[in-house]
This record gives structure tokens, C-alpha cells and sequence, in this order.
């Protein structure tokens, strides 16, 4: 029995999607810049799927980019919205818990002048409004924040944040709502912000799509650079295909919403009642203002990715935080700005639940971590025998 609580980085395709993609991978594949019958009919699912994304974020069809995912969608937010205010200005506000892409686009606009500030967070990873309001001055152009964190799950105070930020004209807001999307609604007017990116695979859309919105009014310089696709903000054959998944399975989210998150906080409450029962096991992130699908802890005196590593070998898939930074050596950046030193950050567990869990997974993978974990701390500890066969302390 294999169970997969990794929701948090990439969810399974769901059928709906796949179902409306599939003629046009096969019967209906145009390019929808063709004037050709077959580029039309490309055209006319292009046009649909913009449509349906912009009524779902109560946008307008043209304020909605696509993108070849989050990645590109906030690459092209950021460094659009810093070169094409350049004139402006040149100092750029960020928090300490975003996302790689974020924090490594703007680390490399730094090479090129442009002054970046890291606000700190709390103990709960939130940004404090009055730090984002104190750090505006009149050489600032952007503030790019996250909606929900992906590790640690916590929510910013964002409406709080936003009124600060309006104070203070001719300031661009990029809010990266990737984590958040399937679980909290996203009406681009009432959050009153000029960017939001967005990728589907993270609600069961195809992955290798993703959308920026872009208020109308707003100027941004292209990063991709060729045709006149998405009115010359980004050039290439779109993804017609990948455009119809999103808007597909973005729909389905946003109306199964009011039913799938107190169901996804009984499921993850569930995990969390069973998990931190374990001795030396802390909960991280905020208790309360997180996503109902996330629950992130530290498992002290274990290592996360045998931990996981463990868990695999159980059939239970989970992860020590972001897929993206798989392979690093490094402990999360999130929780190092969170407070925790890296001997703790190094036992870092996230449990992610989805729409397909059920409450027997989330029973059946509760028992397993609940006997994994005192397992994988004895083996921390251990003495071993070196080869001279003096007892040494790992």
C-alpha cells in the first residue's frame, strides 16, 4: 500500500483535466497562431481557457499570462517589474521564507544595481506589516511576498500588508500564491495586488504550466523574448493543451473549495495529533494560520532524509520540505529564518495530504511515522564500534 502525503509538491493530474487536454495532444494539436481551421480551433481553446482562469480569479482574460509554470511565472513578475521601473527606482522588498525562485531571481538582479531587502519573519515565518510599511522609501518599485509558505505552511497577514504597501504609490505588489491557490480564494480585486503567480500541478493541473496575472496598467518588460504570444509579454507557441489542464482543474478547486479544506484540516490535525505525540517532535509554522493541507514539524535528534528515506521503504511518501531543493546539502532557509539552529533544522518532516487521501491512508501512514520515528532517533545515537574496536559515540 503506498500513500502519498507530497501534495505540497506536486499533486496527481485529476481526470478532468487530463480528459479536455487530450484532443488537443492528439486530434486538435494547431498552433494556435496558424489562421488555418486547425490553428483556429487552437485559438478558440487558447481563448477559453484564458477566459475561464480570468473568471476565476475575477481578472480579465488579458490581464492573464501563461507561463511554463511558478518558476517562470514569478521570474517574469520580478525581473519584468524591476527593469521596466528602473527609472523609477531600484530597491526591491522580500521576506527571508520565499521561495527559491524568488529569492535567487532577485539575488541576481542585485549583480545588475538593484538594491534588495530581506524582511525578517517571526518565529511563525509572518512578515510584520510595519516592517514591510518601515522599509518603503522612494526608491522602492516592488515588494514580492508569498501568500502561503510551502514548508512550513504558514499565512502572511496579507490583507494588513497590502494596505501598507498602497500607502505608497507607484508601488508594484508580486504576490506568489503557488502554495496557496487550491486552498485559499484568489480574487485578484479584493486582494488588490498587480501580480500573482500561480502553478497547476499544485492543484491537479499538468505540470509544466503556470499563469501570471498582471493588473492592467502595469508595465513589464518581456524576459522571453521571439513572437508576439500572450500581447508580446512572452513569446513562444503556447501550451494550448497545458492552458486548458490548468483552467480546468483551477475551476474544480475553486468549487470544491468549501468541502475540500475542512476535510484536508481533519486529515493533516489527524497526522499532527498522531506525530507530535512522539517525544522531541515540534510543530513549525503558525498553529492556526496555515494551509489546511500542510503539517510541517521537527523531529529532533533524527536526520529528515532518513527519515523520509525510512518512510519510503514503509510505502508513506512525504519529504523534508521544498522539492526544489532536493540534493542540497544545505538545511531549509525557511526554518534557519525561523529561528532554528541547523542541528534542528536537519529534522525537518512535511506531511502534505491532498483531494485523493483518504481517512484509512492517514490512519494507516499515522501508525508507521509514529513507529519510525523513535526508530530513526535510536539510530541517531547509536555507538559504533571503529575499527580498533573502541567504542566511539556517533
Amino acid at each position: 500500500m503506498s500513500i502519498y502525503l507530497d501534495h505540497a509538491a506536486t499533486s496527481p493530474l485529476r481526470r478532468e483535466a487530463f480528459d479536455a487536454m487530450l484532443p488537443l495532444l492528439t486530434t486538435d494539436f494547431g498552433n494556435p497562431s496558424s489562421p488555418h481551421a486547425a490553428g483556429r480551433r487552437a485559438r478558440a481553446a487558447l481563448d477559453e481557457a484564458r477566459e475561464r482562469m480570468a473568471g476565476a480569479l475575477n481578472a480579465e482574460p488579458r490581464e492573464i499570462v501563461f507561463t511554463s509554470g511558478g518558476t517562470e511565472a514569478i521570474n517574469l513578475a520580478l525581473k519584468g517589474a524591476a527593469w521596466a521601473g528602473k527609472a523609477r527606482g531600484n530597491r526591491i522588498l522580500t521576506s527571508s521564507v520565499e521561495h527559491h525562485a524568488v529569492l535567487h531571481s532577485l539575488r541576481h538582479l542585485e549583480r545588475f544595481g538593484f538594491e534588495v531587502v530581506v524582511l525578517p519573519v517571526d518565529r511563525y515565518g509572518r512578515v510584520e506589516p510595519e516592517a514591510v510599511d518601515a522599509a518603503i522609501n522612494d526608491r522602492t518599485i516592488l515588494v514580492s511576498l508569498l501568500l502561503a509558505n510551502n514548508e512550513v505552511g504558514t499565512l502572511q497577514p496579507l490583507p494588513e500588508i497590502v494596505r501598507r504597501v498602497r500607502a505608497h504609490r507607484d508601488v508594484l505588489l508580486h504576490v506568489d500564491a503557488v502554495a496557496a491557490a487550491p486552498y485559499v480564494a484568489l480574487d485578484v480585486r479584493a486582494l488588490d495586488v498587480d501580480l500573482l503567480s500561480l502553478a497547476a500541478h499544485k492543484f491537479e493541473g499538468p505540470k509544466g504550466t503556470g499563469a501570471l496575472y498582471i493588473r492592467h496598467g502595469s508595465i513589464l518588460l518581456p524576459q522571453q523574448h521571439g513572437g508576439s504570444q500572450e500581447r508580446y509579454r512572452r513569446a513562444g507557441t503556447e501550451d494550448v493543451a497545458g492552458a486548458v489542464g490548468m483552467a480546468v482543474a483551477y475551476e474544480l478547486a475553486c468549487a470544491e473549495r468549501s468541502e475540500t479544506v475542512p476535510r484536508l484540516a481533519r486529515l493533516r490535525d489527524r497526522l499532527r495529533d498522531a506525530v507530535i505525540s512522539v517525544p522531541g517532535v515540534e510543530l513549525t509554522g503558525h498553529p492556526r494560520r496555515r494551509l489546511p493541507s500542510l503539517l510541517s514539524v521537527i523531529c529532533r535528534d533524527t536526520d529528515g532524509d532518513a527519515v523520509v528515506n525510512a518512510l519510503d521503504l514503509e510505502g508513506v511518501y512525504a519529504s523534508t520540505g521544498s522539492a526544489c531543493t532536493t540534493g542540497s546539502t544545505e538545511p531549509s532557509h525557511v526554518l534557519a529564518a525561523l529561528g532554528y539552529p541547523e542541528e534542528e533544522a536537519r529534522g525537518a518532516l512535511r506531511l502534505s495530504v491532498g483531494r485523493t487521501n483518504t481517512d484509512d491512508e492517514v490512519d494507516h501512514a499515522a501508525v508507521l511515522i509514529r513507529q519510525t520515528l523513535p526508530r530513526m532517533r535510536t539510530a541517531s545515537v547509536v555507538v559504533a564500534a571503529d575499527p580498533l574496536g573502541e567504542q566511539v559515540g556517533a
